[in-house]
């Protein structure tokens, strides 16, 4: 073996190392919109988790990955620990598809229909579509298809040119020195670890163990070992990935590496003491490329099946492991473990946000009740709700910017500028809900009170607030678009009853009925009366424009006034609902 073979062999090392990574991540994008549903159906089932685990990683063809995935769930109270166990098992089984698609290269047949399975035959033809599609469409679920095809291309072709530049080592010496070294058991393994821990791959690592193979120096007797220990090395990406997590998504880390642990030592134990009892004779044959792609499988589902009805001693033993602190330690909110998969990602900034609207919406109606009935525990409660709001809007903006700048499909870019628009929303109701408070502070430091009149008109107004609030809360919440309908008349009735209840209060200044300072404090309660229901006009807009695929929110607004009779008919109602009537009592 010369210094060019030595240089084909990097090369194709490289070009097969990219080719999987770039297949992956399309894949990825590709499949984020399903892998919602599918997390979405996960339950506490065994063979559901399994089944979900084995699926995704199919898909997105690394089993590292989805653990990663596994581990930025938990981290983010989307899986239970439970659940996480049983799809872990499940990724194990799911990344063998890996070996057995580059096993189809050891095809060897004169059948034409048997020569084309083989990806020499092919992989020009996906490679040509692949181009195509990833240079000359706009459509960016076109492009991450044409990117799948090129990046399955690109690792084909650096399998092949590693197998083309190890074809000699079969008669090097050293070369068949070093795999009797690995009949031993144990450091066959602790090869397999080391070298998937640097790659971080055990699809990539069973890819290279099949291109070495072609050199009919790699017997099952060393090959099975490695095998088990890749096992072991794919738990290094999901390890380093725990880092700075909070504890349970530590433990579904060491799930994973106590779960492949324990089935690789149990098994190397077997295969052992059946090689030193009985040294079966294919133990001594070379491996070939099905071949390992069998042994990957049949190990896999070993693992899978001596652990399987040990889930609740492994949940155990992982949280013995990592004990519970004395203090509940605080959750992060997000992730960005799941910016790997943008859908899920999206997932959890809703789960976030909802909390930011809820928080907003008490912030305002405490803000509105203060001025019924100001208390200093009232005014604590409303400033800390507003201070979450604050704070999650900053957490949700900053992730939702860094999110939309990844290569992430169209409707999940349009989701992230939907949670964008809105939550700004839900933050300046917020601040609504103080500037209320502060008027009802002045109020209190000032000794002032509204004339019996002005109380009435704050009472209907405050209540037309209230209902807007809640179609607008409920629109987000739960994608309502029957409750968005409802905001705009009501927003519409809302701005007319601010300028009828300016005029009254210019007659009340000009009858000497109300005091100037009076006078402009309740100004500034209408104005902020008058721009939450602008809020959630906005919000329930936005709700409208994303179910029509449309981001132009005022286009939405106009077409739900225009020629609506159902707008019509609840104008009406909200009008007459809201008419003002006398009222007494004073604030």
């Amino acid at each position: 073996m010369d210094i060019f073979s030595v240089l084909d062999l990097a090369g194709g090392l490289c070009l097969f190392l990219f080719g999987m990574h770039v297949m992956g991540q399309a894949l990825e994008r590709r499949a984020g919109g399903k892998l919602r549903d599918i997390l979405g159906k996960l339950t506490t089932g065994k063979v559901t988790g399994l089944l979900t685990g084995l699926g995704v990683t199919a898909v997105i063809q690394s089993s590292s990955a989805a653990t990663v995935m596994v581990v930025g769930f938990v981290n983010s109270g989307l899986m239970t620990l439970r659940q996480a166990i049983h799809v872990i098992m499940g990724a194990n089984i799911g990344t063998t598809v890996t070996a057995w698609v580059l096993s189809l290269a050891g095809i060897e047949s004169g059948n034409l229909f048997v020569q084309l399975l083989k990806p020499s035959s092919f992989t020009p033809v996906l490679a040509l579509t692949g181009i195509v599609f990833y240079m000359f469409c706009k459509s960016s679920t076109k492009k991450d298809t044409g990117a799948i095809l090129l990046g399955f291309a690109t690792l084909m072709y650096g399998m092949e040119a590693m197998s083309g530049a190890v074809s000699g080592l079969g008669e090097v010496p050293a070369f068949q020195s070093l795999f009797l070294l690995f009949q031993n058991p144990f450091l066959g393994m602790l090869a397999g670890a080391l070298l998937t821990a640097i790659i971080q791959s055990s699809s990539a690592s069973v890819g290279i163990l099949q291109a070495l193979a072609v050199t009919g120096q790699v017997s099952y007797g060393a090959a099975v070992p490695i095998i088990m220990g890749q096992n072991i090395g794919t738990c290094a990406t999901a390890m380093l990935s725990s880092v700075g997590a909070n504890k349970s998504a530590k433990r579904a880390a060491l799930v994973h590496l106590s779960f492949n642990v324990i089935g690789a030592v149990v098994w190397l134990g077997v295969f052992s003491l059946i090689q030193f009892l009985f040294s079966p004779a294919i133990l001594n044959e070379p491996a070939s490329l099905i071949g390992i792609a069998v042994c990957h499988t049949v190990f896999n589902l070993l693992c899978t099946l001596l652990m399987l009805p040990l889930t609740g001693l492994l949940e155990k033993l992982v949280c013995r492991l990592i004990r519970d602190s004395q203090e509940a330690e605080p959750q992060p909110e997000l992730d960005e473990r799941l910016f790997a998969t943008p859908s899920i990602a999206l997932e959890r900034c809703y789960a976030v946000a909802g909390s930011l609207a809820k928080a907003a919406a008490g912030a305002l109606e405490e803000g509105m009740a203060a001025l019924e009935g100001y208390t200093p525990a009232l005014a604590a409660s409303i400033r800390k709700k507003e201070e979450r709001t604050d704070r999650y809007e900053d957490i949700l903006s900053t992730y939702l910017v860094r999110l939309s700048a990844r290569q992430i499909a169209g409707a999940d870019r349009a989701e992230a500028a939907k949670l964008l628009k809105i939550i700004g929303d839900f933050e300046r109701i917020a601040d609504h809900g103080v500037n209320l408070l502060e008027s009802a502070e002045e109020f209190r430091s000032k000794g002032m009170e509204l004339t019996l009149e002005a109380a009435g008109e704050y009472r209907t107004i405050s209540a037309a607030v209230r209902e807007i609030l809640d179609h607008a809360l409920k629109a987000f919440l739960e994608n309502d678009l029957e409750a968005a309908g409802s905001v705009e008349p009501l927003e519409q009735v809302i701005d007319a009853l601010k300028e009828n209840l300016r005029t009254n209060q210019i007659l009340r200044l000009q009858q000497g009925a109300c005091s100037i300072a009076a006078g402009f404090v309740w100004s500034d309660i209408l104005t902020n009366l008058e721009r939450v229901s602008d809020h959630c006009s906005n919000i329930a807009g936005c709700v409208v424009d994303i179910a029509h695929n449309n981001m132009n929110i005022h286009a939405s607004l106009r077409d739900i006034r225009k020629d609506s009779q159902a707008f019509r008919s609840q104008f009406a109602e909200y009008k007459e609902k809201y008419s003002l009537k006398p009222r007494e009592g004073v604030l």
